[in-house]
């Protein structure tokens, strides 16, 4: 019994252990509050200067989770990849903390989430 009980803690452990992989600074954007530039770099190639403002990304519509789409709170952006579990999604956070950018798990419970390629694309630029 305390070898099942032992096998199933590791097993919950290993199977909720978050990913994280740090990535290069995103080329062309500054040394600090730089979310909003990489995420700009993550989506449209280039470091564009008018969305370097997490609020700035608010400019464009509301829409569901899906891959490619940008969470935004107050003060931080970051790019949704792929779904992981229930509100759980595997994102490219730059500057996810200590000036780093990572890939990992993250949750977007409480955040607007809004497509960057949505209609009033063409307005914000």
């Amino acid at each position: 019994m305390t070898r099942l009980f032992l096998a199933c803690a590791i097993l919950c452990a290993l199977a909720t252990t978050a990913v994280a992989e740090i990535q290069p600074h995103p080329a062309g954007c500054p040394k600090r509050a730089f979310c909003g530039c990489g995420a700009a770099v993550k989506v449209f190639g280039t470091p564009r200067r008018d969305l370097w403002l997490a609020r700035a990304w608010y400019r464009f519509p509301r829409t569901s989770p899906a891959s490619g789409m940008v969470a935004v709170r107050r003060h931080h952006v970051f790019v949704l990849l792929s779904p992981v579990s229930g509100s759980t999604w595997l994102v490219f956070d730059a500057n996810s903390g200590g000036r780093k950018t990572r890939v990992h798990h993250r949750s977007i419970a409480g955040w607007a989430i809004v497509n960057p390629h949505g209609s009033r694309m063409a307005s914000a630029r």
